[in-house]
């Protein structure tokens, strides 16, 4: 788009939201200023580093194979930076422990920040934060289908020191990048069919969970976070880490509940769990990502799913408890584009809600109008939010529109069709 078409629909598009009392720049400013979290494992079909021919397992599946995968963490990180350069606002670079980088062999339960390095220093110099995240799945100490509520107590120790020392990596990352880090837990553990361990189970990870959040770290550095889910593949009958296990610890340990959008029923809202979970917890991250019939980790897109989140954070007056990551891995496109496509999405949908005349649904709610609520609500859709988020790309100096789809195929052409 020519940057003169842009400056004349935001200014249009800025005297329509004046005349519902909102101010575009300063929602512009507020939605550039809140990170949202890119998955380093979207640009390699979450294989990892470790070299240990391992495949995927634990309910991990990346399909499709779309030429130019990074093989290395200089070519991951090359792919992350060209694809974030194209995301307006604050970001962070999401990585999981199975990307750590070393000359030898390394196990999971010796892992050290110093095999983190090279990622460290180059979110310094981006400007990035950086979350982390344990890998307790693709390994032969997982093949059980369990790890941290495994009836071995050798298993269960092994999986214990792995998450205990991800803590401590995830705090070095947080006290150099000088951005917060968080750690989040998710653990693979369930039963394909019916079991009768569930509360054993439990018990054991309940355990687990006391050792491995034994030790108190600064939060200016470190926040904790533990992740549910209702189902995956070869847990369809009981996930032991369940919704209602997570949300009582997270309630007792005072931790970040994560909430997944592809980890419930399909008929189930995230948005809906908010303000209800905000009561008990310090804070909620979400992991954004589009569940098609199951947990498919779809890329993220504009959709009604995403926006109702947002809105319900922009209601509650969450963003600063609230906390974004994107969660999905599609091998079967362009590994690039899955990014731009997701990490827009979100920002797009956070600049929506924030640009909602909130305040007026709530008056007419006040007022028991309930019709001139849901006509507003209707009313505020076509609003024209594009073009405040098109002088948002504009003001950063990156495509609006679908100019960014050229950047892509150009770097396509130029770089991930040599590998």
């Amino acid at each position: 788009m020519k940057e003169e078409m842009i400056r004349k629909a935001y200014e249009m598009a800025r005297e329509v939201y004046a005349g519902f009392g909102i101010d575009t720049d300063a929602a512009i400013g507020r939605s550039n200023d809140i990170d949202i979290s890119i998955p380093c494992w979207q640009g390699d079909d979450v294989t990892g580093f470790e070299k240990s021919g391992e495949s995927l397992s634990g309910g991990i599946m990346a399909t499709g194979g779309y030429p130019g995968r990074a093989r290395t963490g200089e070519e991951l990180r090359a792919d992350m930076e060209r694809a974030m350069s194209l995301v307006p606002g604050k970001l962070k670079a999401n990585v999981h422990a199975m990307y750590m980088e070393s000359e030898r062999k390394v196990e999971r339960d010796e892992i050290e920040p110093e095999h983190f390095e090279k990622w460290v220093e180059w979110a310094k110099a981006k400007g990035y934060g950086l979350d982390f995240n344990p890998s307790s799945f693709s390994h032969p100490k997982a093949v059980s289908g369990y790890t941290l509520s495994d009836l071995n107590k050798e298993i269960r120790d092994f999986w214990v020191e792995h998450c205990i020392r991800t803590r401590e990596i995830a705090e070095y990352m947080g006290r150099a990048t000088g951005k917060t880090c968080i750690n989040n837990l998710w653990i693979q553990d369930g039963s394909k069919d019916l079991t009768p361990l569930r509360l054993k189970r439990r018990e054991l990870l309940l355990e687990s969970c006391e050792r491995i959040y034994r030790k108190n770290y600064s939060k200016k550095h470190l926040m904790d976070a533990v992740e549910c889910k209702l189902f995956g593949i070869a847990s369809e009958s009981f996930v032991v880490g369940s919704h209602e296990f997570y949300l009582g610890y997270a309630a007792k340990k005072g931790l970040l509940i994560t909430f997944d959008m592809g980890h419930f029923h399909p008929t189930e809202s995230i948005a809906d769990k908010i303000s209800s979970s905000l009561f008990f917890v310090p804070g909620i991250l979400i992991h954004i990502s589009r569940g098609v019939r199951w947990d498919s980790d779809h890329i993220a897109v504009l959709n009604d799913d995403l926006v109702a989140l947002m809105q319900e954070a922009k209601r509650a007056d969450a963003f600063d408890r609230v906390y974004f990551s994107l969660d999905f891995f599609d091998a079967s496109v362009n590994r690039l584009f899955a990014w731009v496509i997701g990490a827009r999405a979100a920002r797009k949908a956070l600049l929506y809600a924030l640009l909602e005349p909130t305040e007026l649904l709530v008056q007419a709610e006040t007022d028991g109008d309930y019709g001139k609520r849901l006509a507003l609500i209707e009313e505020f859709k076509n609003l024209p939010w594009q073009a405040v988020f098109d002088m948002s790309c504009l003001k950063q100096g990156m495509p609006a529109g679908a100019g960014w789809i050229e950047t892509l195929k150009e770097y396509e052409a130029q770089v991930l069709s040599r590998r």
